[in-house]
């Protein structure tokens, strides 16, 4: 039975998850789940409601963190995870800081100038955007440029999920012009620029700058 991956890869939570079983090898069906759009068996795996929700046979779970440990469980190769103990724990704090300290601020940026109009119906709160990535942003480059290792990778100087982590939250600001500037930080952004152009992570993009495209006029 085919693993079944909820939400959209506009959410840089849901898009982590789905690179990460690409770059895995595994088998998955990713089934729509926004809101109201969500089916029954989304509502079960996930009972807060939040994305990603995973349902593999009777077994369902939700949170990234949470599936993509047990996707790592269920298929070993490539390994993405570290075993080594130092090595672990970095991918888990670099996996910390794209979850909560870049998508925080990525959350007020691109809620505010996509989400709240396109799907809500309203205006966001464009200030908070603005101050978003006038104020927090800038910090979050400033650590990702210093810690960068020469290899371009986050840990054990190849690809793991702690890049996975940390540009899927830089892509979905990208969406909505928050973006690394090159001259300023030029390490991070070749780096984002490289993970993100890997074939599990470049297909996801394409697809959605098409949905992010601005609606043309009635």
């Amino acid at each position: 039975m085919t693993i079944k991956i909820y939400g959209g890869t506009l959410s840089p939570f849901v898009r982590k998850t789905v690179v990460f079983a690409i770059e895995k090898g595994i088998d998955f069906e990713l089934v729509a789940a926004f809101g109201a759009m969500a089916p029954p068996e989304f509502r079960k795996a996930s009972p807060f409601g939040k994305i990603p929700a995973m349902v593999d046979g009777d077994f369902s779970l939700a949170d990234s963190t949470a599936i993509v440990t047990y996707l790592d469980a269920i298929k070993p190769e490539p390994n993405l995870i570290p075993t080594e103990a130092k090595a672990r724990a970095k991918t888990i704090w670099y996996e910390e800081f794209g979850d909560t300290l870049v998508a925080a601020c990525g959350g007020k940026v691109f809620f505010n100038r996509f989400v709240a109009p396109r799907f809500m119906g309203r205006e966001g709160d464009l200030k908070a955007a603005d101050e978003a990535q006038a104020n927090e942003f800038p910090k979050l480059v400033d650590y990702l440029e210093r810690v960068l290792p020469a290899s371009g990778y986050l840990v054990e100087d190849r690809f793991t999920l702690a890049d996975i982590a940390v540009c899927s939250p830089f892509a979905t600001m990208a969406h909505v012009d928050c973006t690394v500037n090159p001259t300023t930080h030029p390490k991070a952004y070749g780096y984002i620029q490289a993970i993100t152009a890997r074939p599990s992570f470049a297909k996801l993009l394409e697809q959605e700058r098409a949905m992010v495209k601005p609606k043309e006029p009635a």
